[in-house]
């Protein structure tokens, strides 16, 4: 949580900088992709105000009415984010980009355009590489794109989602202001806007994908499932186990409930003292499983060598 932190305080801090120089030029210049960049930087700022609120709710204590605690604030506010970029960012610079071809007016000096896109690409850089050097640290030995799809830090992945668009953006941008320049057709530096649009929408729509599918009560990958599974079966008084149940409640917060059989004759205190084992087993292993809930069964007698579950 302390690394997400640091990601998103670092992003917000880029995006200020860079909207308010943004402001300014697209002021003096009459850029309508570089009022698009601006507009873009002020939703970033403030999205970086929301993850930080969902990041500081989601660490409330548990409650009467909130017994699993508030772990899932951190991916409502991640979806709110994702909406803001959809329709502030994306919708707003479209906008924009489409009355500037409608009613396109020269550009007064493409030089401070070039200024100001090049610092921009800077500090977007920078948030950009700190974003990254986290996820690659989370990632391991994962291939790069199956670890963020895996990921269930959607902090970290925002800012890395926003910074990408942002460089991608300014790239736009800088297209734009110099065919306007160089074609004498205005116009396109209104087109350039509509794909700055084009791509938040985008990166909007990948982001809410994600966080549904964690707000819908996504469970661990199913690699971590069959171990924890075969981690259960290895254990010498069990007979054997179902496929286990989880559920994230927050990136480091996990749920799981189990089905066990215990091997006939069995004791009731052997089982006790079997479920503490298995549980320190699986923490020590996976540590963001915070909660264990097993069913335990004995398995009859008569009835040992029947319903068993295949090796998994």
């Amino acid at each position: 949580m302390a690394e997400s932190i640091i990601v998103v305080y670092g992003g917000m801090a880029g995006n200020v900088a860079v909207a308010t120089t943004k402001f300014v030029v697209a002021g003096i210049t009459g850029s309508s992709a570089m009022l698009s960049e601006a507009i873009h930087s002020v939703v970033d700022a403030g999205d970086g105000l929301l993850l930080l609120l969902g990041m500081k709710r989601s660490r409330r204590p548990p409650d009467a009415e909130h017994p699993f605690g508030y772990g899932k604030e951190v991916y409502f506010w991640s979806l709110i984010v994702a909406v803001m970029i959809f329709g502030v960012g994306g919708g707003i610079s479209a906008y924009q980009g489409l009355l500037h071809m409608l009613h396109p007016a020269p550009l007064e000096d493409a030089m401070w355009n070039y200024i100001v896109l090049g610092c921009a690409a800077i500090f977007e850089g920078a948030s950009f590489t700190i974003a990254l050097r986290a996820t690659l640290e989370e990632k391991g030995s994962k291939p790069f794109w199956q670890a963020l799809h895996s990921s269930k830090d959607p902090s970290t992945i925002t800012v890395l989602a926003e910074d990408s668009a942002d460089l991608l953006g300014l790239l736009l941008a800088a297209i734009g202001v110099y065919a306007s320049h160089r074609f004498d057709m205005p116009a396109l530096d209104g087109a350039a806007s509509i794909a700055i649009g084009l791509v938040l929408a985008a990166v909007a729509g990948l982001l809410m994908y994600e966080t549904r599918s964690l707000l819908l009560g996504e469970g661990v990958e199913l690699e971590i499932a069959r171990a924890i599974r075969k981690l259960v079966q290895e254990d010498h008084a069990v007979a054997s186990a179902a496929q286990p149940l989880t559920m994230y409640f927050g990136p480091d917060d996990i749920l799981l409930t189990l089905d066990v059989s215990f091997k006939p004759g069995t004791s009731g205190k052997e089982i006790a003292v079997a479920i503490e084992r298995i549980e320190s087993s699986i923490q020590s292993r996976f540590p963001n499983i915070k909660r264990i809930y097993i069913e335990a069964r004995q398995v009859a007698a008569a009835a040992s060598g029947e319903g068993r579950l295949g090796p998994s």
